[in-house]
């Protein structure tokens, strides 16, 4: 089934790797607000790809395999575009591990349909449950983030809930090498401020359940992260006469 012609056709876009005691819940939870949702299963165990298939076979619920494991950026760019594809225009992200309140949907939903146009992304408000070591590590984010934007804009660029305009996203994604593992998340807010994409901002609770699973690797990936915001320093600074220029003129 395609995705009824709309100006704002909206469905969710969610990676998942061997998160098949969270998945369920988060998908019956979208559904449950007539929100479509493409599953991307990348490279699971197969268990999970066991679920995934049943999922699946849902009204309104559409998979993608991923033969080789990709990261979650590298799933989440395969959902963007296989969203594109079924005729939606819009792509809410979402995580599979249960750590977004989806009672927050709704109000990202109207925010974008108001302004379809604009990435509608969250800013999280945890509760106890977040590690402190990532809670600090953000700030470290934060300050590079502000600084290869030259902006203030981007409140925060590690939430992974946000609702892409899919148009200019993948005009984007089909133009840039953009990292595909925890990278993605930050990488793709900066490259699209640099693009003048409209952004706005809204508070999302975030929960890490005790026996939840991540797939953070605290050396690899805060290597890799280094790594993106020392190539997108490089890239900011032949930028910066025209992102000066054009805010000045705004």
């Amino acid at each position: 089934m395609s995705a009824p012609e709309s100006l704002h056709a909206v469905c969710a876009v969610i990676p998942v790797y061997n998160h098949e005691h969270a998945l369920p819940a988060v998908v019956d939870a979208l559904r449950v607000l007539g929100l479509p949702c493409v599953l991307v299963n990348d490279a699971s165990s197969p268990e999970c790809t066991v679920v995934i298939d049943q999922l699946g076979e849902q009204a309104d619920t559409y998979v993608v395999h991923l033969p080789v494991n990709q990261g979650k950026g590298g799933a989440v760019m395969a959902g963007l575009r296989e969203a594109a594809r079924l005729g939606f225009t819009h792509a809410l992200q979402v995580d599979a591990d249960g750590q977004h309140d989806l009672a927050h949907v709704r109000l990202f939903l109207q925010q974008s349909a108001a302004q379809p146009g604009t990435l509608i992304c969250g800013y999280p408000e945890y509760d106890h449950s977040v590690p402190k070591g990532r809670l600090y590590a953000r700030y470290i984010t934060h300050f590079w983030v502000w600084i290869n934007s030259l902006s203030l804009q981007i409140r925060d660029s590690m939430c992974g809930f946000r609702v892409y305009p899919l148009a200019p996203t993948l005009a984007l994604i089909n133009a840039v090498n953009l990292g595909t593992r925890m990278d993605f998340d930050v990488e793709i807010l900066v490259r699209l401020s640099w693009r003048n994409q409209p952004m706005s901002w809204l508070p999302i609770k975030v929960h890490y359940p005790q026996d939840g699973l991540s797939h953070f690797r605290l050396l690899l990936d805060n290597v890799l992260i280094s790594k993106m915001h020392a190539t997108l320093f490089f890239g900011m600074l032949w930028r910066a006469p025209v992102i000066l220029a054009r805010r000045l003129l705004a």
